[in-house]
């Protein structure tokens, strides 16, 4: 049995920041702490393009940051346009492939922190030690350790009163003419059909005046299949967008989990959950790297201080009953959820609207939003939660 002071499992957006992040204390950090990362395959996320606000310059991440942008744009249900300067922020654009390199360039001179290739098949918790279970391209592994942190997705999501996915197919396009405006990010447009209960959206992250990140997205209960994304995406493309000839040089597939569940971010005395596992996911939105990053960021300078390095809550309980009652309104259909995000960008200065998405807004941002809304909605989402428990499977 191998002894290590921590054990991080998954080698994401969550695993990664975090070891990085322990890395970085130096002999504060770990005597030994290792990543592991599940063989190619099936239990290996692949690769994900990841975005967040971020004051510019001087981001932590700015070396392996894609693309980033000044201005971001919102189309309507209508057609119109609404459009704004985010500064002193910037639209960041990150890919994991790019953030792994990032991490394993740092890594390469902090022997403490070691990468690992292992498919953990049990995790045991102790009153001292927790003990991980693993195989490896060597054979069985068993390690023992101080910590866990397990940023794997939960097989079973934890009971909720409102369960929904963020669902999106994207191409990375290249088109035969200037098509993009490589300064704004178009983050909504909801020039697309609109399903009846949630919405759907399309999403362009441009990286130059011909080439662009191009997504079809859907806030729904269930994902579609590949077939259905593409019809989407290819009607997008040329009867929205208008971008005429194109190849499609890349693409890229996900599900966010968008819940009023409560996960569990402590499973057992070593024992913790981290990322999205760990409750990183905006609700509402499904942004999550903002969120992972402000987690591990506490954990790592709990553990520099000795003291227990619980993940903390990613985000404020009052956002988080928010976007519950936002959940449920679209849910159950009584809220235009195109309308009612288009309002948002044409309604509020940048700056607040921002700060709301990212989890960082006052309470005087709340008010203002939250009144300039649908109040109805809302008012009888908050009632009906009230009266109801979460539960396993969809409440329906």
């Amino acid at each position: 049995m191998d002894d290590a002071d921590v054990v991080i499992i998954g080698a994401g957006a969550a695993g990664l920041s975090l070891a990085r992040r322990l890395a970085a204390l130096g002999p504060a950090g770990p005597a030994a702490a290792l990543v592991l990362e599940p063989p190619a395959g099936p239990l290996r996320s692949p690769q994900r393009t990841w975005c967040w606000w971020e004051a510019a310059p001087g981001g932590e991440y700015d070396a392996a940051v894609r693309a980033s942008w000044d201005r971001v744009a919102v189309y309507g249900p209508g057609g119109g346009r609404t459009e704004a300067p985010v500064a002193p922020l910037r639209y960041k654009m990150l890919r994991s492939d790019d953030f792994a390199a990032l991490v394993a360039r740092e890594l390469a001179d902090r022997p403490a922190v070691r990468r690992l290739t292992a498919a953990v098949t049990a995790v045991r918790d102790g009153g001292r030690w927790a003990e991980v279970d693993a195989d490896t391209p060597a054979g069985r592994l068993r390690l023992r350790a101080r910590w866990v942190f397990d940023s794997r997705p939960p097989a079973v999501l934890p009971p909720a009163r409102t369960r929904l996915v963020q669902h999106f197919r994207g191409w990375f396009v290249r088109t035969a003419r200037p098509a993009f405006d490589p300064a704004a990010a178009l983050l909504m447009d909801f020039r697309v059909p609109q399903p009846p209960r949630g919405l759907a959206f399309g999403y362009v992250l441009p990286t130059g005046p011909g080439q662009a990140l191009v997504e079809y997205t859907r806030f729904s209960r269930a994902p579609l299949g590949r077939e259905a994304y593409d019809a989407e995406l290819d009607r997008y493309t040329r009867e929205v967008l208008g971008l005429g000839p194109f190849e499609v040089t890349g693409s890229e597939q996900g599900a966010i989990p968008m819940t009023d569940a409560v996960f569990p971010r402590r499973t057992g005395a070593r024992v913790f959950r981290i990322g999205t596992a760990g409750g990183a996911t905006r609700p509402a939105t499904g942004y999550t790297f903002s969120g992972i990053q402000r987690q591990t960021r506490a954990i790592a300078r709990a553990y520099a201080a000795g003291r227990v390095p619980l993940p903390p809550p990613a985000h404020r309980r009052r956002h988080l009953v928010m976007d519950a009652a936002l959940l449920r309104a679209l849910d159950r259909g009584r809220l235009d959820g195109a309308a009612y995000f288009a309002g948002l960008f044409a309604g509020h200065p940048p700056g607040r609207l921002l700060r709301f998405l990212d989890g960082r807004s006052r309470l005087r941002d709340e008010l203002l939003i939250g009144l300039r809304g649908p109040v109805l909605p809302m008012a009888l989402s908050c009632a009906e939660l009230a009266l109801l428990r979460r539960r396993a499977g969809h409440p329906g």
